[in-house]
C-alpha cells in the first residue's frame, strides 16, 4: 500500500506494474467498502493490464486521521433522521459524486496516468461517470458494476435514506469483537454467502468509515436533484459506457441498470452496453470475479 495526499487527505492506493496496454484500469469502490474488494478481479487482470485501486476519501485507509475512539462515530450521528439541508453546505460540497470525481482527477494527475478506463461499483459507478465527464481527455471509457438508476422514487428513496442513517448509528468499535457477528455480512446483498474473510472485511469497513463521509455520501448521492441528473450525464458522455448487472441484485435491480444504460448511445435498441451476470447479487467482483474480469478484458480490448 502507498499513500498520496489529495486536498489535505492522505489517500491509500495500490498500483500494479505497467504493461504494454496504454490504458490503466482504475477501480472505484462503493459505499462503506474499500479498495480490497477489487483484488480478486485485479489478480485476474494485472498480468496484461495495469490496475489502480484506491480508498475513497473517508473510507478504508483514506482518512485524515486514524480514529482510535469510535465513540465519536456514535455521538456525531443524531438519533433522529437528518435532512441533507441540515448537514450544511460543507458536506454538500465535499461528498457528492462529483466531488469524489474531482479527488479522482487529482489522483490520476499525480500518478501520471493519462489514459484510463474507470471501473466503478455501485456508488463508485456514479463517481466513474462524473469522472468521465470531468476529465474526458484522460478517461477512455467507463464500466459500471451493480450501478444504475436515474429514476427518483420519492417514497422509496426517503425510506432508503432513513434506513441508511439508522444503519450508521450502530457502529461502536466493540461491534467487530462480537463472536460470529461477521456472519451477518456473509449474506447481506449477495446471491450466495461470501467467504468469512470478505464478511470480516465488510464489518471492518462498516465500523471504521468516517461518520461524516459515510453520512454525507449517502445523503448527497440520493437527493432528487442528483438522481435526476444521472440520465443527462450518461447521455452526454462521448466515451463508451458499459454496465454489468447482477441478475439477482436486489439493491440495484437489472431493470434500473438498463434504465440508466439506455441513455447512452451504445444501448441502441436492445441494451448492447448491458451485460447481465447470472447467479450474482450486489457484489459482483466478489461473487463472480471470473465473469467480471472476463467482461472487463473483453470490453477494454475491443476499444
Amino acid at each position: 500500500m502507498a499513500t498520496i495526499e489529495i486536498l489535505g487527505v492522505p489517500h491509500a492506493y495500490e498500483l500494479t506494474a505497467p504493461t504494454s496496454c496504454p490504458h490503466a484500469l482504475v477501480f472505484i469502490h462503493g459505499w462503506l467498502n474499500s479498495r480490497g474488494y477489487w483484488q480478486p478481479v485485479i489478480s485476474r487482470l494485472s498480468d496484461d493490464l495495469q490496475c489502480l485501486s484506491y480508498d475513497l476519501r473517508g473510507f478504508g485507509e483514506s482518512q485524515s486521521q486514524v480514529k482510535t475512539d469510535f465513540s465519536r462515530a456514535e455521538t456525531s450521528l443524531s438519533l433522529t433522521p437528518i435532512s441533507s439541508s441540515a448537514l450544511g453546505s460543507t458536506i454538500d460540497s465535499l461528498y457528492t459524486p462529483a466531488a469524489y470525481a474531482q479527488d479522482l482527477a487529482i489522483l490520476l494527475k499525480q500518478l501520471n496516468i493519462n489514459s484510463a478506463w474507470l471501473i466503478g461499483h455501485s456508488l463508485g459507478g456514479t463517481i466513474a461517470l462524473w469522472g468521465a465527464d470531468q476529465i474526458p481527455e484522460c478517461v477512455k471509457g467507463v464500466i459500471c458494476i451493480n450501478a444504475g438508476g436515474g429514476i427518483y422514487l420519492k417514497e422509496a428513496f426517503e425510506q432508503f435514506r432513513s434506513a441508511g442513517q439508522k444503519f450508521l448509528q450502530v457502529r461502536p468499535r466493540w461491534l467487530s469483537q462480537i463472536p460470529l457477528i461477521d456472519l451477518l455480512f456473509t449474506r447481506a446483498s449477495v446471491a450466495h454467502p461470501l467467504e468469512r474473510y470478505w464478511a470480516r472485511q465488510r464489518l471492518i469497513d462498516f465500523v471504521v468509515a468516517d461518520p461524516e463521509a459515510a453520512l454525507g455520501s449517502l445523503l448527497d448521492s440520493t437527493t432528487e436533484e442528483e438522481i435526476n441528473r444521472l440520465p443527462e450525464l450518461v447521455s452526454q458522455l462521448k466515451q463508451p459506457v458499459y454496465f454489468l448487472a447482477g441478475a439477482e441484485d436486489k439493491v440495484m435491480e437489472p431493470k434500473y441498470v438498463r434504465h440508466l444504460a439506455s441513455f447512452h448511445r451504445l444501448f441502441q435498441y436492445c441494451g448492447d452496453n448491458v451485460l447481465e451476470i447470472p447467479d450474482c447479487g450486489h457484489l459482483a467482483m466478489l461473487e463472480q470475479p471470473d465473469a467480471v474480469a472476463a467482461h472487463i478484458r473483453s470490453i477494454v480490448i475491443s476499444h
